[in-house]
């Protein structure tokens, strides 16, 4: 029943139960009494109200949510000798991605899928460097070949294995964010870092470096 059809039914009902409550007015006169009154036996049925439709009831409570992705906690690119410890991260107050300022360690954006997410992006992203730890891993990623092995390990202990399908290289202001963060399409990673010439003026390198890897399947990840 929709509210408009409920707000309806319930105008209806006030409407006569305030008839049947409401007593007769001094001024009128009295109804003459029936000669022959007669009890009828057989209450007459109500007037059919609207048809209400089957709603189907869905399980509202926690243990009927599904479970939530195991978060990445490690990546490691072999060929290049990366291998790097990944922490959940959000949003800056500015609406750009967390990154670990330790250049050394990797964030994984929480609000997008997971490595076991059966759709979409998940985004694994790190300093080029910091001025506390100086050059980290991810520098290296400008270097990947197409076709190399990336490996990203799960809370839960499962290695999950990709193949480099892409690399790019892109001014900032050009990065196709909404690509990188999609949450639609085939699983795949993308591994995000700066590259090109450090601007001084504004503080950071002028570039982005992206590796996009699909998930493959084999003995040592799915």
């Amino acid at each position: 029943m929709t509210t408009r059809t409920l707000r309806a039914a319930l105008v209806a009902l006030l409407a006569v139960t305030t008839a049947a409550s409401c007593g007769t007015s001094p001024e009128a006169a009295a109804p003459a009494p029936s000669p022959t009154p007669v009890a009828s036996t057989t209450p007459t049925p109500p007037p059919p109200g609207p048809a209400v439709p089957d709603v189907p009831v869905v399980d509202a409570g926690l243990d009927a949510l599904p479970a939530p992705a195991p978060a990445p906690v490690r990546v490691a690119v072999p060929d290049l000798g990366i291998d790097m410890p990944v922490d959940a991260v959000g949003v800056e107050d500015d609406g750009t991605m967390e990154i670990p300022e330790d250049a050394d360690r990797a964030g994984w954006y929480r609000y997008g899928p997971a490595p076991a997410t059966p759709e979409g992006a998940t985004v694994v992203a790190a300093h080029v460097d910091s001025w506390t730890t100086g050059i980290g891993p991810f520098s290296r990623l400008r270097d990947v070949a197409v076709g190399a092995r990336v490996e990203v390990t799960t809370a839960d202990g499962t290695v999950h294995a990709y193949v480099v399908r892409e690399v790019t290289q892109v001014p900032k202001t050009d990065a196709p964010v909404a690509q990188w963060f999609d949450r639609t399409g085939a699983p795949r990673i993308v591994l995000v870092t700066c590259g090109g010439a450090f601007d001084r003026e504004v503080g950071h390198y002028a570039d982005n470096v992206a590796v996009t890897a699909d998930p493959v399947v084999d003995a040592a990840g799915a």
